[in-house]
């Protein structure tokens, strides 16, 4: 496995993570999303239905790797590359793969700095709320142009009711499922400023109107764990 550097400047993640929560990361989204175990074979599945068993996948927001590793895993004929903005995260990226990181090349940059492809399917898990509004589509044309006609994209993050009341009961629940029994009503509080203010999360309508924007068709829903949604779309 290699990892192929870009000098670091604006990304659709910046300070999204820091050293410290990078440690911690892989204990994250098993915690914090209902169903996680289940959701990575869900996505290769699917990718499967249209994927050949020598395909090649495009990883958006691959740091951490836990997805690479789950698909490598599960498709040992399958060759990866991921991009993402952080080298801390990609660092942990080559980590966790581990033993096949013979099939993974990491990017460090923008999704524009990925590959031209074509390739046979991309995935962005639980990476697009940390992308502003204005930069999703973009990010979501990137995506497209280096896919094979046909191709599939799984795409899952947070998506809930944008209208109040809802979405503050929304995020109200999303931190309560991520904290411990007995958390600090306070650190609750705190948790939930940041999830209202530091993220870009749209309602599930407008998600999946910005995929058929970008060039997606047969767009679906496979995958709803409370505030996480989850679709499937095909590059036209």
């Amino acid at each position: 496995m290699s990892t192929r550097d870009e000098p670091a400047g604006r990304s659709e993640m910046s300070g999204a993570f820091t050293p410290l929560r990078n440690r911690h990361y892989l204990e994250g989204p098993p915690r914090q999303v209902p169903g996680f175990a289940s959701l990575h074979r869900m996505v290769e599945m699917l990718l499967a239905e249209r994927v050949p068993a020598k395909g090649k996948i495009l990883v958006h927001g691959a740091g951490g790797g836990l997805e690479l590793r789950a698909l490598a895993e599960a498709q040992p004929g399958w060759l990866f590359d991921g991009v993402d903005p952080s080298p801390d995260m990609l660092a942990l990226a080559e980590d966790t793969v581990g033993p096949y990181g013979a099939r993974v090349q990491l990017h460090h940059g923008l999704v524009d700095k990925a590959p031209v492809g074509p390739f046979d399917a991309a995935t962005s898990l639980l990476t697009f709320h940390f992308i502003p509004r204005d930069e999703r589509r973009e990010t979501l044309r990137q995506l497209h142009r280096r896919l094979k006609p046909g191709a599939p994209l799984a795409l899952v993050h947070i998506s809930f009711p944008q209208a109040e009341p809802e979405r503050s009961q929304w995020i109200a629940r999303h931190v309560a499922y991520g904290a411990p029994r007995g958390a600090d009503p306070a650190h609750l509080e705190a948790a939930r400023e940041a999830i209202g203010t530091r993220l870009t999360i749209l309602s599930s309508e407008e998600d999946a109107q910005m995929l058929r924007e970008a060039g997606f068709d047969g767009v679906s829903l496979f995958f709803a764990g409370l505030s996480f949604k989850g679709w499937i779309a095909y590059a036209a």
